[in-house]
């Protein structure tokens, strides 16, 4: 059971969490400052600084929880897919509404991390490597037992193929919410679904 403290305490980092990534999103991360989080938040700037040593442990520590909450809702699409008896190739399926669900869930975040993953020169590089890696693993997963079960061909290169299936969402969600927001999640969804079962199963 966890104490009121502790709980307490998650709720003070969750909206610290989201005022970062809404102001990092919309002015970048050294024109953002650590009073201004604080003022989004509704908390008083020490609060910031008892939480996390810094503003690059505050990011650091948000790309983790945000990546974090992508992995598992992946992972929980894959089992319940595993669960009602589907095939591993509707498993990918699942996974690519629930990334879409995700991306529609906490735009700025996904705006933040697909931002980061091209500037090579952050102090956070290493854990944006590692959080990447932790989601495109869940891919790899479903992949390997999709060759290992027959229905996908043992040619397939598991980890580019887990990378293209986790960029193509990654950046169609962020078109279809700049450029074409009047879609809805099923038309996107349908739209990678046929890609996925055309260019991978090769039905």
């Amino acid at each position: 059971m966890e104490s009121s403290g502790t709980t307490r305490r998650q709720a003070t980092r969750q909206r610290l969490y989201e005022a970062a990534v809404t102001l990092i999103a919309e002015q970048g991360f050294s024109a953002t400052t650590v009073d201004e989080i604080a003022e989004r938040a509704g908390v008083a700037k020490g609060t910031v600084y008892y939480n996390f040593k810094s503003k690059t442990e505050l990011f650091e520590e948000l790309l983790r929880h945000g990546v974090g909450l992508l992995t598992a809702s992946l992972r929980a699409a894959a089992e319940e897919s595993k669960e009602r008896g589907g095939t591993r190739v509707e498993a990918l399926d699942a996974m690519i509404r629930a990334g879409l669900a995700f991306i529609d869930r906490y735009p700025a975040f996904t705006q933040l991390y697909v931002a980061e993953l091209w500037r090579t020169n952050r102090a956070w590089q290493s854990t944006l490597l590692v959080v990447r890696q932790e989601a495109v693993a869940v891919v790899e997963d479903v992949l390997r037992e999709a060759v290992r079960s027959g229905e996908l061909s043992e040619e397939i290169d598991i980890p580019l193929t887990a990378a293209a299936l986790v960029g193509m969402v990654l950046v169609a969600a962020l078109d279809w919410q700049a450029f074409q927001p009047e879609r809805s999640i099923d038309e996107v969804h349908s739209a990678l679904s046929l890609l996925l079962h055309g260019r991978v199963s090769g039905h």
